[in-house]
């Protein structure tokens, strides 16, 4: 289950920060607006994505914080060529931490 949890709120962050992302690049990048149409399309995608998790919405909203401030770490370092300092992946690495034991927790 862990795994299976972890891929999918690894798919919800990028189509999370894709459908944010897009509109920063028409916004500050002077790109087209027509970035804002697969904007919208993935923050579709991404509302959709939270539907299928297991859990319920606040405990799924909770963990996958976790993995967004990791995914978007990653994401700073390929797409926009800035490597995560030491600061942030022990940051991440926390909030991975804290989402592990969100998910992993017993439940009744």
């Amino acid at each position: 289950m862990f795994w299976r949890a972890l891929g999918l709120f690894v798919l919800t962050a990028v189509a999370e920060i894709v459908g944010c992302y897009l509109p920063f690049l028409w916004l500050r990048g002077g790109r087209s607006p027509f970035l804002l149409v697969p904007a919208a399309v993935s923050l579709g995608v991404f509302a959709w994505l939270l539907t299928l998790h297991p859990t319920g919405a606040s405990r799924t909203y909770a963990a996958y914080g976790g993995v967004y401030i990791a995914v978007a770490l990653l994401w700073l370092w390929f797409v926009e060529g800035e490597r995560p300092s030491a600061w942030d992946v022990t940051g991440a690495v926390v909030a991975l931490i804290g989402m592990a034991i969100i998910v992993l927790a017993p439940r009744r």
